[in-house]
């Protein structure tokens, strides 16, 4: 199963759990008290209450307005979405409140994933993103409680880091076989009553029970038209995460009672066994247990049993070593690698200082995520070749050789040498590789205008480690 790109701000550890309580009719009335003490149900009651409290909708504001998210259908922006609360959040207050809300429909949006696709987001409106992350600090704590210890995903103090380090662990102890499995287009697949079946065990406020339901149903609307949706939780929403995460917990327990070692990060999930034919069966039986329980298609073109150093996790990768070291898949070098492309695209016109401060924080940003690597090779590699599209943005700005030549003087270059390679004829690519535009611009050079090394990055992380 492949992670969705996207990563959910974790739920407040102080948000108190409250349970739910609006009694249910029929059999889903009596699933849910034979689950629960009349005490229990008495004081989930208050469920809705609890959501639409002052200091929780006050966080919950604060989260969608620091994640300076996109306009949903309604084109209301985080400039605007203050003075739309104080108009109209009484009246939004009371619906919820009374069970009447009904939430508008999200906005489409495609994105290319980087191993090819597209991938679809449902973008809520700023009011119905606050009112599910409202939603998701009161209930997560509620289902936190069943989540498996092999779950690291979208969780309060876990991360995608401790699951590459566990991945790690099982493969240094003779698991030597990682079974990694593609759900096809899972956030798009959710089964809704399956969902709402296992949401109703632990919330009684059939209030809260019909927003999620209304919420999961809620149109998708592009180019104007709304498209009803009968199935999925699609990526976007605050309250998404969690959803999988209980939905998925399923999944867990079963690879649990079958005593697998197992790593799962959202709908991400890599199991570890000692041989390929155990692999095979578990692949099997798991896509099996897949399909008839959880109504999940596993991805059979994606899905792989192989060698963990063959595949990747998280953005990460293992060598195959006795005592495996953590390395940066190729995938994700090649990401970086276009994403720096993307930056120098509009370079031409600019000051090599202002393209470095543009291009810092994806440096910085993508070595903090790649700390845990112990092997320097690529990143090593990948800091020269930072430099060196820079010394080739430098070349092609100059355009005429002269200006070339006059240039490389001034970097301390003879004049004999400066205009023998000025005038060689060869393109920008070969040229910032060169000896010449090496010797006029090294390390050193880059390094005085503050550009991020990403070699030198890895190492102060690995000292405070």
């Amino acid at each position: 199963m492949k992670a969705e790109d996207s990563r959910q701000a974790d739920t407040d550890e102080e948000v108190t759990a409250r349970n739910a309580g609006m009694a249910l009719s029929g059999a889903e009335a009596d699933v849910t008290t034979r689950l629960r003490t009349k005490a229990e149900l008495k004081q989930e009651s208050g469920l809705m209450e609890a959501v639409c409290e002052r200091d929780n909708l006050k966080l919950a504001y604060q989260r969608v307005v620091e994640n300076k998210g996109a306009a949903g259908v309604d084109g209301i922006g985080i400039a605007e979405f203050k003075d739309h609360l104080k108009q109209h959040w009484p009246t939004i207050k009371a619906k919820l409140l009374a069970g009447a809300y009904i939430p508008q429909a999200v906005r489409r949006v495609d994105i290319e994933k980087p191993q090819g696709g597209t991938r679809t987001l449902g973008i809520p409106t700023l009011t119905d993103r606050m009112i599910q992350q409202a939603l998701h600090q009161v209930l997560s704590p509620i289902f936190e409680a069943d989540f498996s210890e092999s779950s690291y995903g979208f969780r309060p103090g876990r991360n995608a880091h401790q699951a590459v380090k566990a991945a790690k662990q099982y493969v240094a102890e003779g698991r030597r076989i990682v079974v990694d499995m593609d759900l096809e287009k899972f956030f798009d697949r959710v089964n809704h009553d399956l969902l709402m079946e296992k949401l109703s065990k632990k919330i009684g406020d059939g209030r809260v029970l019909g927003i999620i339901r209304r919420y999961l149903e809620a149109g998708m609307m592009a180019q104007g038209i709304v498209s009803p949706r009968t199935q999925g939780t699609p990526q976007g929403g605050p309250l998404s995460p969690l959803l999988s995460n209980i939905l998925l917990t399923e999944l867990d327990r079963e690879l649990e009672r079958r005593g697998h070692a197992f790593c799962r990060y959202a709908d991400d999930c890599n199991i570890y066994v000692k041989s390929q034919q155990a692999g095979e069966r578990v692949l099997a039986s798991i896509t099996r247990f897949l399909a008839d329980t959880l109504k999940l298609t596993v991805n059979t073109a994606k899905s792989a049993v192989a060698r963990p150093w063959a595949r990747k996790f998280l953005g990460y990768s293992l060598t195959w070593h006795q005592a495996p070291k953590l390395r940066i898949a190729p995938t994700s070098l090649k990401r970086l690698e276009d994403k720096v492309r993307d930056v120098l695209k509009g370079a031409r016109g600019r000051s090599l200082a202002k393209v470095i401060i543009e291009i810092n924080p994806l440096l910085r940003g993508w070595m903090a995520y790649f700390r845990l690597t112990e092997t320097k090779t690529a990143v090593e590699a990948l800091d020269g070749w930072v430099r060196r599209q820079l010394r080739c943005t430098l070349w092609r700005q100059w355009k005429r050789p002269y200006t070339r030549g006059m240039n490389l003087m001034k970097a301390g270059l003879t004049e004999e040498r400066a205009f023998r390679s000025a005038f060689n004829q060869r393109g920008p690519w070969w040229n910032s590789g060169a000896s010449h535009m090496n010797q006029a611009f090294p390390k050193s050079f880059f390094d005085r205008l503050g550009l991020v090394s990403l070699l030198d990055t890895m190492r102060r992380f690995q000292r405070v480690q």
